[in-house]
């Protein structure tokens, strides 16, 4: 299958919703990971796993009448989004799944505990995103979550997928996790079996490389997006996608097309192609500055 395929609808549920936090929230939940795997060249020191998307659907299934119900009346999702100030798209992910992970009628897991920081005497030596018990395996588990988008250059091994803060790779992401977030055996009483990355969001390929065939441990189940320094050929028929779209783009376009791109991500919606635009050439330190700090995953 080709990297950028997109078969259907299906494949993206939460496009069926309109209200524009509803179909974040139900990405949030149903979209898989945008890995299946863990990398072969990742160097592991504490081991985790990533859900199967089969997991993923079937959570969505579950929560489909309540999907549909706060479609209609979306006050106690924006109640809850309204705690959140910063505008930090990774921070909002993470609360979008924790309002999921209180409605306790529509998912196993009964939630333990958020934001957990981990104190050795006078240092806090870590935090945990998520503990849980797990109903259908009478388990308890941890779960870090994150939000990313990731930029293939070179041959999409490991070491080249770049955040927009280049500072930000995959394979830093990725050792973090196994070196550091799920080091825990013990929270709040409860002994950690089973650790859980949820890492959703979107990754791109270049322009030109779209036929390589994908690592096997990228899920193909994700579609792909591509970026370039150029416009492509059609652009005209794209729009620039608000800062919350990134999660999931709303019902309607949000905005024309443009006639000026800068950095950003783009959509095509009739062809329902992705498309990460970055600027080649920065006019001085000022503007290069600016970009960097607006669009940093730092910032997402």
């Amino acid at each position: 299958m080709s990297p950028n395929t997109f078969t259907d609808i299906s494949a993206e549920p939460w496009l069926n919703f309109r209200n524009p936090l509803v179909r974040q929230l139900a990405f949030s939940v149903a979209s898989p990971n945008i890995l299946q795997q863990l990398p072969p060249a990742l160097e592991q020191r504490y081991g985790f796993d990533f859900h199967p998307t089969d997991c993923w659907l079937q959570h969505f299934d579950h929560y489909q009448s309540r999907l549909k119900h706060l479609d209609q009346h979306p006050a106690a999702l924006e109640d809850f989004l309204s705690q959140l100030k910063s505008t930090r798209l990774g921070l909002r992910f993470e609360m979008l799944l924790w309002f999921w992970l209180t409605e306790r009628d529509y998912h196993p897991y009964e939630l333990l505990g958020h934001s957990i920081q981990i104190i050795d005497g006078p240092r806090t030596t870590g935090e945990l995103d998520f503990l849980l018990l797990n109903h259908d395996h009478q388990q308890v588990e941890h779960w870090e979550v994150a939000l990313k988008y990731y930029l293939a250059e070179r041959d999409l091994s490991l070491p080249y997928w770049y955040g927009l803060n280049r500072s930000d790779t995959l394979l830093r992401k990725l050792t973090h996790f196994t070196q550091k977030q799920f080091q825990f055996q013990q929270a709040q009483g409860h002994t950690i079996q089973q650790r859980f990355a949820v890492l959703k969001g979107q990754l791109y390929l270049p322009e030109h490389t779209t036929a390589q065939a994908l690592p096997d441990w990228v899920n193909p189940e994700r579609r792909i997006g591509t970026w370039s320094q150029h416009l492509p050929h059609n652009h005209q028929d794209f729009y620039r996608l608000q800062r919350h779209e990134w999660i999931c783009p709303h019902a309607s376009p949000s905005s024309s097309a443009n006639a000026f791109w800068s950095n950003g991500l783009y959509l095509n919606q009739e062809q329902s192609a992705f498309y990460m635009y970055r600027n080649p050439v920065l006019m001085d330190t000022c503007y290069q500055h600016y970009w960097t700090k607006s669009l940093s995953l730092n910032n997402i």
